[in-house]
């Protein structure tokens, strides 16, 4: 059980002992120092464990109605679940780089958009981030929600695309009041949030929000730890040669050396790895002349820096960086990067490799004819692009990865695709830990 759970379950059983220890003397001297330090704390007891169970489930199947319910947007045809496809490890069912929106579904936005796998376990903001894992290092901005982390909450984020011109469209909390007033969940909101809620567009956007965060959260469905590689870590299957040979690429600090940003292992609390520190990088992925924004050649999306977060705008040491996101299902998608500038998994990994080697095969050219290294970046920011292996090469150098290893780095990436059945052996009917 992942720690955030196994902590909630333990605190609603602590919750319940001090009853449970006055009604036992054979518990002594002991029992009775618990309920009296109990006593004294400064903050009220837990609530009863069962009623706030059962609103946690109420506000997990409202926000499931809403996440798949188009009638909250402007145009009444586009869902959350339009562009974070259930069926796509709730990430973009297309090969779009970037999705449309607005209020006639014309309207292009500017980023790929991210799977919403795994983000319950997101971090807050910072820009100075300690990883007890890492040892007492800074390791720079990390943390927070959307490619940017931006804003730090589940309810918060669900805000952006609702009211975004070119996602939901819709023009105020007003316009979603009336429409939830007009939803078939509406006496299920009302029963929730209070008969009054839907005369206050706040306070229906604060419910919209608390719903979306629970059901974005419910683990079976957003966080199940159900890959080919969980099984493996937990000794139930076997990876094939080619695939472990992928595993010890990926974690090969002079080779892949993915597992520096896409953690691997079990944590040192005892976690599972999603595949991600959290942490906001400058990769230098190649300019995406496929979306519309950039046919404007001053138009750079910056990430940390803007221009959509703009708190840090001023920071020059944070242009061009954006959120490692997990890899977690990425063998599912069809866009790749910040950008989508990518359309497979091999092509993203094989950038990697190539880079700094090669860049004539990623970049476009200035008018004499040269390389125009980093041309999604202003020149004086080329400096916050990451230079750590296998980014640590030049033009003329092998690549740190033949095609043959980078095949194998692609064959384990897709063992962390969840919804994994481990095969049958004939006859027998028991998972097989064979390959």
């Amino acid at each position: 059980m992942p720690s955030r759970c196994l902590a909630f379950f333990t605190a609603a059983l602590l919750a319940a002992l001090p009853s449970a220890i006055r009604a036992d003397p054979a518990h002594g001297a002991q029992s009775a120092t618990r309920v009296a330090v109990a006593e004294s704390l400064p903050w009220p007891a837990d609530p009863a464990f069962a009623p706030t169970a059962e609103r946690v489930s109420a506000l997990t199947r409202l926000g499931r109605q809403m996440f798949n319910d188009p009638a909250l947007s402007a145009s009444g045809r586009m869902s959350c679940a339009t562009c974070h496809d259930p069926a796509h490890a709730f990430g973009p069912p297309n090969d779009l780089p970037v999705q449309f929106g607005g209020k006639h579904l014309d309207q292009p936005g500017t980023r790929a958009v991210p799977s919403l796998m795994y983000g319950a376990f997101t971090p807050p903001f910072t820009e100075h981030f300690f990883d007890e894992d890492r040892g007492d290092v800074d390791q720079g901005p990390a943390g927070g929600r959307t490619w940017d982390g931006r804003v730090n909450r589940t309810r918060d984020q669900v805000r952006i695309p609702l009211l975004a011109a070119n996602e939901m469209a819709n023009e105020s909390p007003a316009a979603l009041a009336d429409a939830v007033k007009s939803a078939p969940y509406e006496a299920e909101f009302r029963a929730l949030f209070g008969d009054k809620v839907l005369d206050d567009p706040n306070a229906v956007l604060d419910g919209l929000g608390a719903s979306l965060e629970a059901y974005l959260e419910y683990q079976p469905e957003f966080s199940p730890y159900s890959s080919k590689y969980d099984a493996f870590l937990a000794g139930t299957a076997e990876l094939t040669a080619q695939e472990a040979r992928g595993l010890a690429l990926f974690n090969d600090q002079q080779k892949g050396n993915c597992a520096n940003c896409h953690f691997s292992s079990v944590s040192t609390k005892q976690t599972l790895p999603n595949f991600t520190d959290y942490g906001l990088v400058a990769i230098g992925v190649p300019r995406n002349p496929a979306i519309p924004a950039n046919a404007d050649p001053n138009y750079f999306d910056m990430g940390l820096c803007g221009p959509v977060r703009t708190d840090l705008r001023e920071n020059a040491e944070n242009c061009g960086l954006f959120k490692a996101p997990t890899l977690r299902n990425v063998a599912t998608r069809k866009v790749f990067y910040h950008n989508g500038v990518f359309h497979s998994l091999t092509e993203a990994v094989r950038f990697y490799a190539e880079r700094d080697t090669n860049p004539e095969k990623w970049y476009s050219r200035n008018a004499d004819g040269s390389v125009r290294k980093f041309d999604d970046l202003p020149v004086a920011f080329h400096g916050n692009v990451n230079d750590e292996p296998p980014f640590d090469r030049k033009p003329g150098d092998a690549p740190a990865l033949s095609e043959e290893e980078i095949a194998d780095i692609v064959a384990f990436l897709g063992t962390l695709t969840d919804g994994y059945k481990p095969p049958r052996q004939a006859g027998v009917g028991v998972p097989s830990r064979t390959q």
